[in-house]
């Protein structure tokens, strides 16, 4: 990945001085303490989301925000990750195929770096800018209040992998969500049947009503479990011989998180492979299985933005959930067309293009949603 130019990105640092500043900055914005002042912003945006599912019913096919991360093989899932010289081979070289393919991602990467700190940059000078990691980070480093070492690389880089980050991997898990409901539409009424029972027609849901949803909580979790949106996490490398299990580790060989096997693991869940969101709740109205552990990393690289994502998933899902019917589409020959269970290859990984009728639920709905409009002109 650094042959793309992810460069002072916490995802793929070395444990040393740079990954721990860099978790210092990301965990001052976006540790646990702070989710909370993101909450606002966080519900505004899930009641955007809505409005445009909901603006353009005739564009069936659910296409969420895509980079061009999850298009590259792996790290180290291709010849130019172990071989990091074959970069520099002219594009006609055998074997250079991912090199290629590399080079031209890098400028869409340099992008991510250059753009958003210029655009930001200048809204601070003309007074426009909105509150954001960005400009938080800016204006300390303007004021000799940031951490001591912070460079504008340093900034650039961790506000680079904070978006392709969180974009990635809440977009996929979006669509993993719609998909189960339109595989599962039982799941679908259950969900609406206690935002109903607890929340009832006349609002839309708020982070106050989430311990009172247990299924919703359910859902998102199962969505996790189901299908990891990064189901081999990052690759690492030790750094210095270890024994695991009994299994001898040698310093500097490529260690594979497999949280999709572990999502798998059939002596923590009942039939696995079948979506169930019920297997967490306690007996007897489930199996009181344990939440996935996976979906954020594991150990000091786990997510430093978890907290954030976690808040942002449950309330677009429930803010989905309270205002929307999602359904199957109807063929020509008027039965419905069923998606099939296929996932992309990558990085993180996405549901194959699919179909589905996304409309209010109700009359109710549609004023809620309506009102969204109102609110946001």
């Amino acid at each position: 990945m650094f042959s793309i130019g992810f460069k002072q990105a916490l995802v793929f640092l070395t444990y040393g001085d740079d990954f721990r500043l860099h978790r210092r900055m990301l965990q001052k914005y976006f540790g646990k303490e702070k989710v909370e002042q993101h909450r606002q912003t966080l519900t505004r945006e899930a009641r955007v989301l809505v409005q445009n599912l909901v603006s353009k019913p005739q564009n069936r096919e659910l296409l969420l925000m895509r980079s061009h991360v999850p298009t590259l093989s792996p790290p180290e899932g291709s010849v130019v990750d172990l071989f990091p010289w074959l970069q520099h081979f002219p594009t006609w070289f055998p074997g250079t195929y991912h090199a290629n393919k590399a080079r031209e991602a890098g400028k869409y990467v340099r992008q991510l770096y250059e753009y958003p700190y210029a655009d930001v940059k200048k809204q601070l000078a003309n007074g426009t800018a909105k509150p954001s990691f960005l400009a938080t980070q800016l204006e300390e480093l303007h004021s000799g209040e940031i951490d001591p070492g912070v460079t504008i690389e340093h900034i650039q880089g961790a506000s680079a992998i904070t978006y392709v980050a969180g974009a990635e991997t809440t977009s996929s898990t979006l669509t993993i969500f719609i998909l189960a409901l339109l595989l599962h539409p039982e799941c679908q009424i259950k969900a609406q049947e206690e935002i109903d029972r607890v929340i009832g027609p006349d609002r839309l849901p708020e982070f106050s009503d989430r311990d009172s949803l247990p299924y919703i909580e359910c859902l998102l979790q199962e969505t996790h479990r189901w299908h990891p949106t990064v189901p081999l996490g990052v690759p690492h490398y030790t750094m210095e011989d270890d024994i695991y299990d009994g299994m001898f580790i040698p310093k500097g060989s490529i260690v594979i998180a497999n949280a999709r096997g572990m999502s798998l693991d059939e002596s923590v869940y009942h039939e696995p492979s079948t979506f169930s969101p019920e297997r967490f709740l306690p007996k007897p109205e489930g199996q009181g299985e344990p939440y996935f552990a996976g979906p954020f990393g594991f150990g000091r690289r786990i997510c430093p933005g978890r907290y954030l994502a976690d808040n942002s998933l449950w309330m677009a899902m429930a803010t989905i959930l309270a205002t929307l019917s999602i359904s199957k589409v109807v063929g020509e020959d008027g039965k419905e067309k069923t998606p099939k269970l296929a996932f992309t290859l990558g990085v993180t990984s996405h549901p194959h293009p699919f179909e589905c009728n996304i409309q209010p639920r109700n009359a109710k709905a549609a004023s809620l949603i309506a009102q969204i409009t109102n609110d946001l002109n």
